[in-house]
């Protein structure tokens, strides 16, 4: 019992630190004059993904490293199936409304480069560099095709981009952004060591692979923000938002979290995931091409189906 409670106290503490860090970066980003442009563009997607980040390093520290593998793929498919599936369920994303077809093409090149590398056996310290190479290839793309956007339309000014970034307060006293900061950096190794010990010990208990842990526990756990972002964005009709976030943070998940993960240790590849798991990953990746290119909604059939995809998901790995 007591291990569940640690996984649920961690992933609180991942949850609500991962938020601390991000108040506290942005606004001191601004503080200093930082445009909320490249603040959205770097600080914000890396802060998100602070947690998933946490959990593979600890995971790898602690000698542990299917948890950090299993938690990227596991929550990248999570993403697709039940982040988008849910949510549609409750109301109708117009994603034919929005243009995510650059993103998600950069999203499937992430998956297809993160494939590549996974079947050489192993994500050591040099395939760690080029996933990084990789993710700060899209950054630059990313930040260069805002600002000429930007600059052809005229419109967003930093009032604009200041309001539409989670968290932003220019005022803000420094003593907040310090305890923001502080908060963040202090929650986060600590709640991601509760979540992994707990892991572990679960794992354990009931006989399975931490690799199973990893896809299942794990990864639905660390998936919660997405969720509850996407269900706000459903609600509010922005599936540009909802789509966005998913596309966004399956990329950095690929490129970011197991390219630094993979700096602090090996990460060896179990068959299991070369056989299926990584497909899984693909496949439902591929699942949002109707979406993205054929300008079709997520209405509450497609709902169903991809909820049910992800729950057939689980039980085969169960």
């Amino acid at each position: 019992m007591m291990d569940w409670i640690y996984v649920g106290l961690g992933l609180v503490l991942l949850l609500l630190a991962g938020d601390s860090l991000v108040r506290g970066a942005v606004n001191l980003s601004l503080r200093l004059g930082v445009p909320a442009l490249i603040v959205s563009l770097t600080i914000v997607a890396f802060g998100t993904s602070a947690p998933e980040l946490l959990i593979s390093v600890q995971a790898i520290l602690d000698g542990v490293p299917g948890i950090a593998l299993g938690n990227v793929v596991g929550s990248n498919t999570a993403n697709v199936l039940l982040v988008l599936g849910l949510p549609a369920l409750l109301a109708a994303m117009h994603t034919s409304e929005c243009d995510t077809r650059a993103s998600f093409i950069q999203m499937i090149a992430a998956t297809a480069l993160f494939i590549a590398l996974a079947f050489m056996g192993t994500f050591n310290w040099i395939s760690g560099l080029i996933l990084l190479a990789a993710l700060a290839a899209m950054l630059c793309h990313a930040f260069l095709t805002a600002k000429r956007h930007r600059r052809a339309c005229r419109l967003a000014d930093e009032e604009d981009d200041l309001e539409d970034l989670e968290g932003a307060d220019p005022d803000m006293p420094w003593a907040k952004i310090f305890m923001f900061l502080v908060l963040g950096l202090v929650g986060l190794p600590l709640g991601a060591s509760l979540l992994v010990d707990g892991a572990v010990n679960i794992a354990r208990t009931y006989d399975v692979s931490e690799t199973v842990i990893g896809l299942t526990l794990v990864a639905v756990g660390t998936s919660l923000p997405e969720l509850a972002t996407t269900v706000m964005a459903a609600l509010r009709r922005q599936a540009d938002v909802a789509l966005g976030n998913v596309i966004g943070s399956n990329m950095f998940n690929l490129l970011g979290i197991i390219g630094v993960a993979s700096l602090v240790g090996p990460i060896p590849v179990d068959p299991q995931f070369l056989r299926f798991d990584l497909w899984i990953m693909a496949g439902a990746s591929l699942i949002l091409v109707p979406f993205v290119f054929f300008k079709m909604d997520i209405k509450r059939g497609w709902g169903i189906v991809l909820t049910g995809l992800y729950v057939g998901y689980i039980l085969s790995i169960l």
